[in-house]
């Protein structure tokens, strides 16, 4: 299970996506700088135990229509992911792991294989911030007929609302990086599975929506 080391970060993980989160299409803030909060999140467990797997949601409050929250995931590397330049978030010095770069997880094989393992039930969600624990406010769902195999043809895909994953076998991971508070069904017509948790919102109260489904290729609910 993921190990959480109590270090310093420099710098910290909001720093890093103050300065990455206005580049994104899905971005709802103005002209200034986010003002990022950290607002809930889990973590996932690579197999090797050479990756860090984040998916962190972020509140925002300078977006023009009022505040925004975001899902982030996040892959922490000890070396550069090869051909991922366009993924990276930027570079932090941990103080236990020293350098780690850092990667938009959707254009990051490790990430994206456990998040699909993840609907399907294969793998458990771990607590954002306690080492060797489950977190169980995150759930899941799939009714497909069996485990898929693991293997996506194509890069991520932003726009406005989110991230498209597509897998190798005609499905698509949908990531909602515009978190939207709202019930778990029904989900998007033809899903076969999601991803769902709760996060803080700016003004305190605790919400519970759609973090992830699987559904077509191609359908962007």
């Amino acid at each position: 299970m993921s190990v959480i080391h109590r270090t310093e970060l420099k710098p910290t993980k909001l720093e890093l996506l103050t300065g990455w989160l206005p580049s994104r299409p899905w971005y709802r803030g103005g002209a200034g700088a986010p003002e990022l909060l950290k607002a809930g999140g889990f973590r996932l467990d690579d197999p090797e135990g050479e990756v860090g797997i984040e998916f962190m949601v972020v509140t925002d409050a300078s977006a023009p229509d009022g505040p925004a929250g975001y899902l982030v995931p996040l892959t922490y590397r000890g070396a550069p992911l090869p051909d991922a330049g366009h993924a990276l978030v930027g570079t932090l010095h941990h103080g236990v792991l020293g350098q780690r770069w850092v990667y938009d997880g959707c254009h990051d094989p490790v990430l994206t294989t456990q998040l699909l393992a993840l609907v399907e039930g294969r793998v458990q969600a771990q607590a954002q911030s306690i080492s060797d624990t489950l977190d169980h406010d995150v759930t899941r769902s799939f009714t497909g007929q069996d485990p898929a195999p693991a293997g996506f043809t194509t890069t991520a895909a932003d726009d406005r609302d989110g991230t498209s994953v597509p897998t190798s076998y005609g499905a698509s991971l949908r990531l909602h990086r515009v978190l939207q508070p709202g019930p778990e069904a029904p989900l998007p017509e033809g899903a076969t599975g999601h991803v769902a948790g709760s996060w803080e919102a700016a003004d305190g109260t605790r919400v519970r929506g759609v973090f992830a489904h699987l559904g077509p290729a191609g359908r962007q609910q």
